[in-house]
């Protein structure tokens, strides 16, 4: 036990760095690549193997079939069995429209750059794909102020 504590103590920066580069990675070309998409947390003080984002106008549940042979997570790790929004993400302000579209991707030290780059180019590609489906993300590029859409004629 101790020369694993040892060897834990000796690794554990090196790994860390690594592991938030690679994070840091994956979140940038997101970010670089599509519009409407929400940092869920702060942007500096947060574990280095986690990044938790909402990709609005595209629910989290079907981005995850979307991208079934890459383990993620809708919402928070406290709420993954559950489809109602995270109580963290709410407490952190996130709004329940986006708490829905929320993806939580976990690195870790086996993780590769070929891999996180698989991930970024899936989950672009099928944000994009799920947002030309979505009449509400071409509402909102057209201006639209959604929140003020009397959707039915209310009695």
């Amino acid at each position: 036990m101790g020369k694993a504590c040892e060897l834990a103590q000796d690794e554990m920066h090196r790994e860390n760095l690594k592991v938030k580069e690679l994070r840091d990675r994956l979140e940038k070309r997101i970010f670089a690549e599509l519009d409407e998409v929400h940092l869920n947390g702060h942007p500096t003080e947060r574990l280095s193997n986690n990044l938790n984002v909402s990709f609005a106008f595209v629910e989290g549940e079907s981005l995850m079939m979307g991208i079934k042979n890459i383990a993620v997570s809708s919402g928070s790790a406290c709420t993954t069995a559950s489809l109602e929004p995270s109580y963290v993400l709410r407490a952190l302000g996130v709004t329940e429209d986006l708490a829905h579209t929320s993806i939580r991707f976990g690195l870790g030290r086996f993780n590769t750059v070929e891999e996180v780059d698989y991930t970024a180019d899936q989950v672009i590609n099928t944000v994009k794909r799920l947002r030309e489906m979505s009449p509400l993300y071409e509402m909102a590029k057209e201006g639209i102020d959604i929140k003020t859409v009397n959707w039915a004629n209310q009695h």
